[in-house]
This record gives C-alpha cells, structure tokens and sequence, in this order.
C-alpha cells in the first residue's frame, strides 16, 4: 500500500470533504481516504497496483478542486 499527502487548498467545508470522500473513495484500489479541511490536505492509502495516483488526482480535480504541486 502506497500512502500520500495531497495539498487541495480550495477545500474549505464539509461539502468540500464529502465530495472528495466520496469520488475518490469510490475507486477500486483506494484503501482509505480523510480530507482535512484544516490543513487542507487528502490523505489516501491505495495499491498502486490497482490505481495509480494519476487517477487519484483526476477524481479530486473532476469535483472541482485544484491538486498543488
């Protein structure tokens, strides 16, 4: 399992965490997911093997919020 930090500093409330929750939980390989709106970081656990960060990425930026490099 691979685990990372994204920084998504658009995320601000609740609807902002439960629309990321939701889209990338729903990808196969994505083992666990929390967003802080605090920080305002996803941290997801996922097998590589399965989906790739790429993908990960893409189902945050598809609900409208920008991943920082």
């Amino acid at each position: 399992m691979n685990r990372v930090t994204l920084s998504v500093p658009d995320v601000s409330c609740g609807h902002c965490k439960s629309s990321i929750e939701g889209s990338v939980g729903q990808l196969d390989g994505v083992a666990r997911i929390d967003v802080s709106v605090e920080d305002k970081s996803v941290d997801v656990e996922f097998d590589e093997a399965i989906v790739h960060l790429d993908a990960i990425t893409a189902a945050i930026e598809d609900q409208g919020y920008e991943v920082a490099s």
